[in-house]
């Protein structure tokens, strides 16, 4: 599907001059809005951005302060998992 956003030109030439691709600016915007409202998943957003590697997609995210949430609930498995291991 292809999308058009229409922009006054006076300020698409100083966004344009800002740097970068517009429309992919646009896109990882979009995209990035997306995954945060919860519209979009990892691998959706990686395929959606053309990211060969989950490192990319991190890195993306990281550039634009999107962490993953991880509670305490989150780790407690993990360390049940590490203590039986560990024995």
């Amino acid at each position: 599907m292809e999308v058009t956003v229409q922009i006054p030109d006076d300020l698409a030439r100083r966004m344009i001059a800002s740097g970068g691709d517009l429309s992919r600016r646009a896109l990882e915007a979009l995209a990035l809005e997306e995954f945060k409202s919860g519209q979009l998943t990892k691998p959706e957003l990686r395929r959606l951005l053309g990211f060969g590697t989950r490192y990319q997609l991190d890195g993306f995210l990281k550039a634009h302060d999107v962490y993953e949430e991880y509670t305490l609930q989150d780790l407690e498995p993990e360390r049940e998992d590490l203590k039986r291991l560990s024995f």
